[in-house]
C-alpha cells in the first residue's frame, strides 16, 4: 500500500480525501490542516464520508512529514498564495515523497516554465527522489487529455475549444468568487484573475501542452475579455446578495494562435446568476458543465457533467480533478523520480474500484 497524506481539505481537499480512501492501492495515513478548527477531526468527516477513518488531522506539518509518506496530496490553494504553496510542494518533494496538486498552475507545462521555479523543484528531486505532477482544477483533463483524445477521432481538425461553464453561486470559496474573479465588484474594479497576462499566467501551460502533443508551433497566445453587469439584485445561499450594476458574468478566452489563425482555446464562461448574459454559451441543465468542441470533420462535441456533494456541479468538477490526481499516484509511484506532466502520465481505468460502495 502507498503511504498517502492529504494537505488541505478545502473543495479539492475533501474530494482527495474520498479518492484516496477509494483506491485500493493507497492508504489515506494522514491529513494536513491549517485551519485550527479542523485539528483533530477525523479524516472520514472532513471528506464527507459520513463515516470515520480513524485519521485525526492535524497541523504538524514536521510531524506528518518526518513519518515518510510515499505520496502527497497537496489540494491546499495556491491562488492566493503561490510562494507558499510552492514552498510546501519542494518541502514534501525534498521529504522523497511523490506529489500531485493543482496549485502550481505554471507547471501545468514545466518545459514553458519560468527557470527559477522549475529548478526549485528539479533541485529538490535531485535532494530527496520525490516526484511531481502538476494537473489543473478546472479541471486539468478538461483541458488536455480529452480533447487530444477526441481531436484522434476525426479526419481533420481546425480548432479545438475547451470550455469550462459554470454558475458561481453554488462554488465554495467566496474570496476567490468576489476578489479573484470579481463577482459582485463594480465594473470598475478590476480582478487579479483577469489582469492582462494572468490568464496566459494560468491557463497558457495547458495552451501550450496541447500544441506541443498536436506537434504544431504556435506564434503567440492571446486572451480575450468580456464582462456582463448584472441587471438586477440576486441572492445567493452561500455568499449572500450581489447587487445590481455590479458584475455578475465573465467570458475569457485563452488563445493558441497558430499560423495567424486561433486554433486552440481556452475559454471559461462564468456567471454568478443564469439571468446574466443568457447570450453566452450555457450548460445543457443545472450549474455547470465541461465541453470540447473539435471544429473540423467531422464536428465532434462532447459534454461532460459531473456531480458530487448531493449534487453540486462544481463539486463535481473538484472531485473529477482531484481524481486524475490521485489515480496517477500509484503510477508515480512506479516511475523514476521527476518532474512530470499531463502527457507523460497515463488517464487510466479505476481498477478494482467497479461496484465499491461508497458513502
Amino acid at each position: 500500500m502507498v503511504t498517502t497524506i492529504v494537505w488541505g481539505t478545502g473543495n479539492v481537499g475533501r474530494a482527495a480525501i474520498r479518492a484516496v480512501e477509494a483506491h485500493p492501492a493507497l492508504e489515506l495515513t494522514a491529513v494536513l490542516v491549517h485551519d485550527p478548527g479542523k485539528t483533530g477531526r477525523d479524516a472520514g468527516e472532513l471528506g464527507g464520508l459520513g463515516h470515520d477513518l480513524g485519521v485525526a488531522a492535524t497541523g504538524d506539518v514536521d510531524a506528518v512529514l518526518a513519518t515518510g509518506p510515499r505520496a502527497v496530496v497537496y489540494a491546499a490553494s495556491g491562488d492566493i498564495r503561490p510562494d507558499e504553496a510552492l514552498a510546501d510542494v519542494v518541502r514534501a518533494i525534498r521529504a522523497g515523497a511523490v506529489v500531485v496538486t493543482p496549485a502550481l498552475y505554471a507547471l501545468y507545462d514545466h518545459r514553458g516554465a519560468p527557470p527559477e521555479l522549475r529548478d526549485q523543484v528539479l533541485d529538490a528531486i535531485a535532494d530527496g527522489g520525490g516526484s511531481l505532477f502538476v494537473s489543473g482544477v478546472d479541471p486539468g483533463w478538461g483541458n488536455d487529455v480529452l480533447p487530444l483524445l477526441i481531436s484522434g477521432l476525426g479526419a481533420t481538425v481546425d480548432v479545438i475549444r475547451c470550455q469550462e461553464i459554470f454558475d458561481y453561486s453554488a462554488y465554495d470559496q467566496p474570496d476567490s468568487v468576489r476578489y479573484l474573479v470579481g463577482m459582485g465588484q463594480p465594473m470598475d474594479y478590476e480582478p487579479p484573475m483577469l489582469a492582462p497576462t494572468v490568464p496566459t499566467m494560468v491557463w497558457g501551460g495547458q495552451v501550450r501542452l496541447m500544441a506541443r502533443a498536436l506537434g504544431v508551433e504556435l506564434d503567440e497566445i492571446r486572451e480575450t475579455l468580456d464582462r456582463r453587469p448584472l441587471d438586477s439584485t440576486v441572492s445567493t445561499l452561500s455568499m449572500g446578495e450581489f447587487e445590481a450594476g455590479t458584475q455578475g458574468a465573465v467570458r475569457f478566452e485563452v488563445q493558441g494562435v497558430v499560423e495567424g489563425e486561433p486554433r486552440i482555446v481556452i475559454e471559461h464562461v462564468t456567471r454568478i446568476h443564469p439571468s446574466c448574459a443568457p447570450d453566452w454559451p450555457t450548460p445543457p441543465d443545472g450549474d455547470g458543465a465541461h465541453r470540447v468542441i473539435i471544429e473540423g470533420r467531422p464536428r465532434i462535441e462532447v459534454t461532460v457533467e459531473a456531480t458530487d456533494e448531493d449534487g453540486n456541479r462544481a463539486a463535481g468538477g473538484n472531485a473529477t480533478a482531484a481524481g486524475r490526481l490521485v489515480n496517477a499516484i500509484d503510477w508515480l509511484v512506479d516511475a523514476e523520480p521527476g518532474l512530470y506532466d499531463a502527457l507523460d502520465v497515463p488517464l487510466r481505468p479505476a481498477v478494482g474500484r467497479l461496484g465499491r460502495k461508497h458513502a
